[in-house]
């Protein structure tokens, strides 16, 4: 069969309306919205100008007023027990006053015996004379008794006191054992220590002794009492390194992280057991260069600041001196002027 070729074209233009109408009656897409346009937020900054001035490291701590002067009493002998304590602590004792006393035994009972006896003695002396003067070697033997319980009375009163500690001068009881009655006391142990309320110093033991570091003797200290409210000046009197060296372990312990104060004698508040502050200036520089310590940051042992360069952060690499809880002293690496970027 043969095709009739304006037939062909007929139906070839005829389908290509079709099709075009037919996409006239889909839906229009509508057109893509443009994405709004964000202004960059502009970055605040806290600043700080770069200035010199000076900065102080100071050290504060709270101290406990002692006495320097104390005596400790024990007994030079060892298997005696004993009897009773008769002073307690903060107890106020003057000379001669009773602190400890040991089991006397029957030793009071002896020297009474033995007083008689010298009495004894001493009365046949007097007979002898009286009866035959001139027996000069009967007389001497009379002496001879005398003497002999002289020494014997003598010697059982020195064991007599040997059973007792005695103070020596006046002062407050500021340890005591806490030993019982009946207990067995070992020779040089310590069982009662008197100090003198006169003479004090403050002391403080230091938990870290990384905050002693740079406290040396002679440095001036600034002391403010709890008790009283005043202010004195007082002066570093030992530190962990001027201390002497010990044989006492504990007490070597104490030594190395221990600081002692000297204040004027007759400070008012200040007596044994009261607590003062102390304000030790540990070292200053004046016209240095100081900035706040949260303008210096530290990464991987690298010292360094941002300043504010334009509108951006520019970091430069610093060398720290002093440091305190609030400044650092910046040896080189920032002049005056700059402006710090503070961390917040």
């Amino acid at each position: 069969m043969k095709v009739n070729p304006f037939a062909s074209k007929f139906f070839l233009i005829t389908g290509v309306v079709l099709l075009l109408a037919g996409c006239s009656l889909l839906p229009k897409e509508e057109e893509a919205l443009k994405p709004p346009l964000v202004k960059p937020v502009k970055e605040n900054f806290e600043l700080y100008e770069v200035k010199k001035g000076n900065i102080t490291k100071k050290a504060t701590f709270m101290g406990t007023f002692k006495s320097s002067q104390t005596s400790n009493y024990y007994f030079k002998e060892s298997d005696h027990r004993l009897a009773a304590l008769r002073v307690k602590l903060g107890d106020v004792v003057k000379p001669g006053d009773v602190l400890v006393e040991l089991e006397k035994g029957d030793l009071e009972t002896r020297i009474a015996l033995q007083k008689l006896n010298l009495e004894k003695a001493q009365i046949a002396s007097v007979q002898t004379r009286q009866v035959d003067p001139d027996q000069a070697l009967t007389l001497r033997l009379k002496d001879i008794d005398i003497e002999a319980a002289k020494l014997q009375l003598t010697s059982l009163q020195a064991q007599l006191d040997k059973t007792k500690l005695v103070a020596e001068s006046s002062g407050i009881v500021t340890f005591i054992t806490d030993a019982q009655q009946g207990s067995v006391v070992d020779a040089f142990n310590t069982l009662v220590v008197l100090s003198d309320p006169e003479h004090l110093e403050l002391s403080y033991e230091a938990t870290d002794i990384g905050t002693l570091t740079g406290i040396e003797v002679g440095m001036n200290v600034e002391v403010k009492l709890a008790k009283s409210g005043s202010t004195v000046q007082g002066k570093v009197l030992r530190t962990p390194s001027s201390t002497p060296p010990t044989d006492n372990k504990a007490q070597a312990e104490r030594n190395a992280k221990t600081i002692i104060i000297g204040v004027p004698l007759g400070t008012e508040g200040a007596e044994i057991g009261a607590s003062g502050d102390m304000t030790i200036v540990v070292e200053q520089r004046e016209n240095v260069i100081v900035i706040p310590r949260k303008g210096l940051r530290t990464y991987l042992g690298r010292d360094y600041v941002q300043v504010l360069n334009g509108e951006s952060r520019k970091e430069i690499d610093v060398e720290k001196g002093l440091v305190t809880s609030t400044e650092v002293e910046i040896r080189s690496g920032l002049k005056e002027g700059q402006n710090v970027i503070l961390e917040n």
